[in-house]
């Protein structure tokens, strides 16, 4: 039973998928009061609580207490209502990387009981364009970096109000200066718990994106289960990460998660290995949430001299866990590397390895309030040790905005993944693909992260991609598009000591009959392999 919305512009409301095609929900363990602002939360609440002077944000040279924050956002919600006009409900567009101030305009968006889309620097006006039509945006908050894009979208987009903001900490915008005139004490939106607060647009490779619809409610129980039981945060943990606030990701493990048990977040606009290193040195960071491709960079430079020894919590997520790279780092630093998997439909990781309990090739167990299993072809539950499409429900799960693949990504209020799976007699969860990424190569299924794991155990690769390869004998081949370490010679030697290589080490038939050399390999902003872009080269 939903409870009053405070929402005036009902759009987000009216547009959720029909009860029926949603997911069931397990809310057992999760409750929380019918008026709830997750703004506020994490900010006034935490003032409440006594962290006032507890150092909340570290980024472009400045550190700021989650005094400054409260102050700084409650002064932001005032433009936002008395200058902008923004009526709860309303869409409200952030553009802008990852930094302080990209925080503080989320936070007074959700004050104001907005619904926020937080967008990447990457984007181009048509690609923004397309999210304002869709979500129906009337405002738009960017950083003075990144307007001459988001002036572009807004020239085709009758009824956006675009307003800059210095995300330099300089303060030096239209929306910062008219702040400073703004009192610091703000009356956050009585929302309903389950009122909506963000649109998480999916990165998908093609095709219209998806907008994810999540609740107030939401943004507080993937603190209170995965950042609670699994990370066990206390107010001394210090974040940092390379994944975008845009994505779900990055916006749990480098804004919500420090900011609701009264720890600290450095946010960094450019989240290379080397600037990661130089912040967990300078600052002893405790939690990292970044991709493989990005631990591996990170243990060169421990060779180097690089300490990480601050850190008690490595997260990878956003591709699997390859089991080198699992081994080197425990290897190395004596402490787990926990491989989850999350979605942006179910809003933040919801299978993981914990400290007490993790192992390699292997993607834990559901987090405390989600369930989840293996089907078969046939809909019914895989037998153990079977490789299947995963299916999960828990406490959030996915509610597209206005979108008929509700369907295909909710059955018999089960959420499917789109990713191939096998549990173990145990109760592990192992990945094995994406749904999309198996290749069935002359009638054996063939999962390239298998492959990609064999491959990434010799000291000759660096990084690689596996993808499916037409072929006119077997229908697809196995192609290891491959990033050398430095030294490695590209010549058919080589060639034949990596297929070599992988043949013993997993069944013989799955290594890779074309190998393809490359310099780098294409990826998202967040760490991902964009393999979608491999299959469209095809070179053999």
């Amino acid at each position: 039973m939903r409870g009053a919305t405070a929402h005036v512009d009902t759009f987000a409301q009216d547009n959720l998928p029909p009860v029926e095609d949603q997911p069931d929900f397990l809310l057992d363990g999760f409750d929380y009061p019918e008026v709830l602002n997750a703004g506020h939360e994490l900010t006034d609440a935490m003032v409440a609580k006594g962290f006032g002077d507890h150092t909340a944000l570290i980024g472009n040279g400045r550190m700021r207490t989650y005094k400054e924050l409260s102050d700084w956002t409650n002064r932001l919600a005032h433009v936002l209502v008395d200058d902008m006009g923004v009526k709860p409900g309303n869409r409200v567009m952030i553009r802008s990387a990852n930094n302080p101030a990209m925080v503080a305009c989320w936070l007074a968006a959700t004050k104001v009981g907005a619904v926020v889309i937080n967008t990447m620097p990457m984007l181009r006006a048509i690609e923004l364009k397309t999210y304002v039509e869709k979500a129906e945006v009337t405002f738009a908050l960017c950083d003075t970096r990144l307007m001459e894009e988001m002036n572009g979208c807004a020239a085709t987009c009758p009824g956006l109000q675009v307003v800059a903001f210095d995300g330099t900490s300089n303060h030096d915008a239209e929306l910062d200066r008219l702040a400073l005139e703004k009192p610091v004490k703000f009356e956050a939106v009585p929302t309903s718990s389950d009122d909506v607060a963000l649109l998480g647009f999916t990165s998908g490779s093609t095709g219209e994106p998806k907008a994810t619809m999540h609740f107030h409610r939401d943004l507080m129980i993937i603190a209170d289960g995965y950042a609670r039981e699994v990370l066990g945060v206390v107010p001394d943990d210090i974040f940092v990460g390379s994944p975008p606030l845009a994505f779900t990701f990055g916006l749990g493990g480098l804004a919500l998660f420090p900011l609701r048990f009264g720890a600290t977040a450095t946010l960094l606009e450019q989240a290379t290995p080397p600037n990661m290193i130089k912040i967990i040195e300078k600052y002893k960071a405790t939690v990292c949430f970044t991709a493989p491709t990005a631990y591996r960079v990170m243990m060169r430079a421990m060779e180097d001299g690089a300490d990480l020894s601050s850190l008690r919590a490595a997260v990878s997520a956003g591709e699997t866990l390859p089991q080198p790279v699992y081994d080197e780092w425990i290897e190395k630093t004596g402490k787990p590397l926990l491989d989850g998997i999350g979605a942006t439909e179910m809003l933040h990781i919801f299978i993981s390895n914990r400290f007490e309990d993790h192992r390699p090739a292997c993607t834990g167990k559901p987090v405390s309030g989600y369930e989840a299993k293996v089907l078969s072809a046939d809909g019914s539950e895989a037998p153990r040790g079977e490789v299947g499409r995963l299916a999960v429900r828990g406490p959030t799960g996915c509610r597209y905005l206005k979108d008929e693949r509700q369907r295909n990504y909710v059955a018999q209020g089960w959420n499917i993944t789109g990713d191939s799976f096998m549990q173990d007699e145990e109760g592990y969860f192992h990945f094995s693909a994406r749904n999309d990424d198996m290749i069935l190569s002359a009638g054996y299924n063939i999962a390239g992260p298998e492959v990609e794991a064999a491959l990434l155990s010799h000291d000759a690769v660096a990084e690689c991609a596996v993808i499916g390869a037409p072929d006119k004998d077997r229908g697809h081949i196995v192609q290891a598009h491959i990033v050398l370490s430095e030294g490695a010679a590209r010549d058919d030697r080589l060639v034949k000591t990596l297929q070599d290589h992988v043949k013993a080490i997993i069944a013989p038939y799955k290594y890779p009959r074309s190998v393809v050399f490359t310099d780098a390999l294409p990826k998202t902003q967040t760490g991902k392999i964009q393999r979608f872009v491999l299959k469209g080269s095809h070179p053999l």
